[in-house]
């Protein structure tokens, strides 16, 4: 099995500072790749642009493609995760609109770009690239089941769109600062993005996902780290395949399991309810155990984002103490997240 890192994807390959698309949608937790942009790579975000439909805004300033090109912008990123991965009939007008005034389009959805006629077809007569960062590796091996040098973390969901990809990003931040060597390792299209390297999971042949995640995690110094994210949940009506494959094939030796406080249902599937923390974790354990017999739950990733901070404070101390391990929101600092890190290190 190749050992090596996956070909990287340098941010500064492409065409920067973006401008966030946010096409027609209405439900927040669809722009997750404009906000993982925003939170993570704001520097090389100069504002958003919707469709007159759209009802979501991530907090930048609203700009067309024009105002946005004279600004210096290089190009337009989708920054939608909608079901399905769709480039709707809706958003080609915006998305001409980005090409004649002169950006780029840079998508990571499973629809692509130049897969699209009109599309393609305008960005010729223009003179302008279509970039699809959703493209795996070419030749990823079949999963071995080697057991690899090194340390790994997994964050795992109660669903999408829940916080896997803040939560590894926060503790391999947390882990730098405490002068481990560790690296984030992307699975999805905002993550690559962001990382500018990384394997987007749920494009993978399903066949060979277990071997991708083995050879994006690969030997390394018994020392280090990889952080990796995680993507859909294993409990997930649609999207269980994809997390069964990274739990397999990165071989964690730590999991952290992320939940939204007060989220009932599975995101765009609402006869199905929210599976439990404990569930999950047990589950995650049991099939993880497959491939690596000394995984461990360090703790929980606890998304309190409509919650007050003392409210979130109080839900924080009463989560843990009715699990029993640490708990903490990634994105509030103080004890409650040293403890979670400590948790993982231990």
């Amino acid at each position: 099995m190749p050992s090596a890192d996956p070909p990287p994807r340098e941010p500064d390959v492409l065409p920067q500072p973006y401008l966030l698309f946010l096409g027609d949608i209405v439900e927040p937790a669809y722009a997750k790749t404009a906000f993982g942009l925003r939170d993570w790579a704001r520097e090389r975000c100069i504002g958003e642009f919707a469709c007159a439909d759209g009802k979501v805004s991530v907090g930048l300033p609203s700009l067309t493609p024009a105002q946005a090109r004279s600004a210096g912008a290089g190009s337009l990123v989708i920054g939608v995760a909608n079901p399905g991965g769709r480039i709707p009939d809706s958003w080609l007008p915006s998305l001409l609109q980005a090409l004649e005034a002169g950006l780029d389009l840079v998508g990571g959805m499973h629809a692509r770009l130049g897969g699209i006629a009109v599309l393609r077809e305008a960005a010729a007569r223009l003179g302008r690239r279509l970039i699809d960062v959703r493209e795996p590796p070419r030749d990823l091996p079949m999963a071995s089941g080697r057991k690899r040098s090194g340390k790994r973390l997994l964050t795992l969901g109660t669903d999408c769109a829940i916080g896997k990809k803040y939560t590894a990003l926060v503790l391999s931040r947390a882990f730098a600062r405490r002068g481990i060597d560790v690296d984030f390792r992307a699975t999805g299209q905002t993550g690559i993005l962001i990382a500018g390297r990384g394997i987007p999971m749920d494009a993978v042949v399903s066949d060979f996902a277990a071997g991708a995640a083995e050879s994006l995690s690969p030997d390394a110094d018994a020392r280090h780290w990889d952080v990796v994210e995680g993507q859909g949940s294993l409990l997930h009506p649609a999207y269980a395949g994809v997390s069964l494959a990274l739990l397999h094939g990165s071989q964690p030796d730590v999991i952290v399991v992320c939940h939204e406080h007060g989220r009932a249902h599975v995101l765009g599937y609402p006869d199905y309810p929210l599976p439990g923390v404990e569930d999950t974790i047990e589950l995650a354990l049991r099939l993880g155990r497959r491939t690596n017999p000394a995984i461990r739950c360090a703790g929980v990733s606890l998304n309190t984002a409509t919650l007050a901070p003392d409210e979130a404070a109080r839900v924080i101390a009463a989560e843990g103490e009715r699990l029993g391990c640490a708990v903490a929101d990634p994105m509030r600092d103080g004890a409650a997240l040293d403890r979670l890190v400590e948790a993982c290190l231990a």
